[in-house]
């Protein structure tokens, strides 16, 4: 049975876009409000466990650690991967950063500075990627009853300093709120409901701080958006079959396609996982499965945004936290490497069908144009119109930019 700590733990984020209203002040309020009104999204498609980007984006062909894959022309100006045909048709959207040069070669530690621009530090826990865009982008609007920052079919980083308003509403890949079991109906919510508000009213008298009056609004946003008819843009089930034929009907086709009708509805954050790309032992049969998966909904995903009109406001970024070796292991498959890799980035007005810098023959080294993961994260806010001289304070009293102060990406504001 669902309980109280497990019910506030899943529902506490979907209120970032109303603790907007009560957390910026003064001339950051009116850019932030500014933001809000353009309704321009992100959806971060996060592939866990490493993938070899060798063997996607930026191929070796003929070099001793360039594997049995082939390059295939594209739309746009660059090869890719013989595996990844409908991506190839959507490449002139896209563009490859092929020079990214990261720090961690850790999983826990990899994943925490790719989705956040800093890298771990015990003394602070920084905000990721979308609750940073759900601070400065959520919807105000009287009525839209969605969360800000949506992470289906894994778990995301979370909100650090920016605090629970602004952590992901977790659901699985079939629309299902993470952790919480079957749907209660009206009868046996509302009583439960009722004995909340009585006790986060009873701590508002006590004055017992503003924290008691804020997360009573995160309550009131939690038992809004339960009984919202906009809880349908979550059910992938919706659409016609051949929609979802068209995705694929696997977790990360359904996790793509709900991300769409996410932000569709005005979703300012989606982050999809796919998972399963730790791959130190036959990476190739490994791709032989996952590429056409990945393949068949990246590129649904790319070309549905940009038929429906969405693309030029939605910024797609693929990555994992961070590439693998160049050389092959005894056991047919990569290890760690986070020197020289590659992510995809497109939408949101940035430039399509470019690679963007240069690993040496073998891979193992960027040659030109390095970029980190400040300089990405910096990209994607850009393209989103956040403001990367916003500061904030962290819990240990220091100041923080956006971005951990990356710089945007020049190439691809041509």
């Amino acid at each position: 049975m669902m309980n109280r700590r497990h019910f506030l733990d899943h529902l506490a984020g979907i209120a970032a876009f109303g603790a907007s209203a009560f957390t910026l002040g003064g001339a950051m309020q009116a850019a932030a409000a500014d933001l809000k009104r353009r309704n321009k999204s992100a959806i971060l498609l996060w592939m866990s466990g490493g993938p070899p980007t060798i063997d996607l984006w930026d191929m070796k062909p003929g070099a001793a650690t360039g594997g049995p894959l082939t390059p295939i022309s594209t739309t746009g100006d660059l090869q890719i991967c013989e595996r990844l045909p409908m991506i190839a048709d959507q490449m002139k959207h896209l563009s490859v950063v092929r020079s990214m040069s990261t720090r961690e070669a850790d999983h826990t530690r990899a994943s925490y500075y790719l989705r956040t621009g800093f890298v771990p530090n015990p003394s602070v826990r920084h905000p990721s990627y979308g609750a940073v865009v759900a601070e400065q982008m959520a919807r105000l609007d009287e009525g839209f009853d969605l969360p800000a920052f949506v992470s289906v079919g894994g778990r995301s980083e979370g909100p650090g300093f920016l605090g629970m308003a602004y952590a992901p509403f977790q659901v699985n890949s079939n629309g299902r709120v993470r952790n919480v079991g079957q749907p209660m109906d009206a009868g046996r919510l509302g009583p439960r409901m009722d004995l909340l508000n009585t006790i986060e009213s009873r701590f508002i008298r006590q004055g017992r701080g503003q924290a008691a009056a804020e997360h009573a609004k995160v309550l009131t946003r939690a038992n809004r958006l339960m009984t919202s008819s906009q809880m349908a843009s979550f059910n992938v089930s919706q659409e016609s079959e051949a929609v979802r034929e068209r995705y694929g009907q696997t977790g990360f086709g359904n996790g793509c396609l709900m991300a769409r009708r996410l932000v569709e509805a005005g979703v300012s954050f989606v982050e999809v996982n796919m998972g399963g790309w730790d791959l130190h032992n036959d990476c190739f049969g490994a791709l032989d499965n996952k590429l056409p998966e990945m393949d068949r909904a990246m590129s649904a995903l790319v070309e549905d945004l940009s038929e429906r009109g969405l693309l030029e406001d939605t910024v797609v970024l693929w990555m994992g936290e961070f590439g693998r070796t160049p050389s092959i292991n005894s056991n047919g498959g990569r290890d760690h490497y986070a020197r020289a890799w590659s992510a995809v980035v497109g939408g949101g007005g940035l430039s399509g069908g470019l690679a963007i810098g240069e690993t040496s023959d073998d891979g193992s080294q960027v040659v030109s144009a390095p970029h980190s993961s400040e300089d990405l994260m910096a990209t994607i806010c850009r393209a989103l119109g956040i403001d990367l001289s916003t500061e904030h304070t962290a819990t240990n009293g220091r100041p923080m930019k956006i971005a951990g102060g990356g710089t945007p990406i020049a190439e691809l504001f041509a």
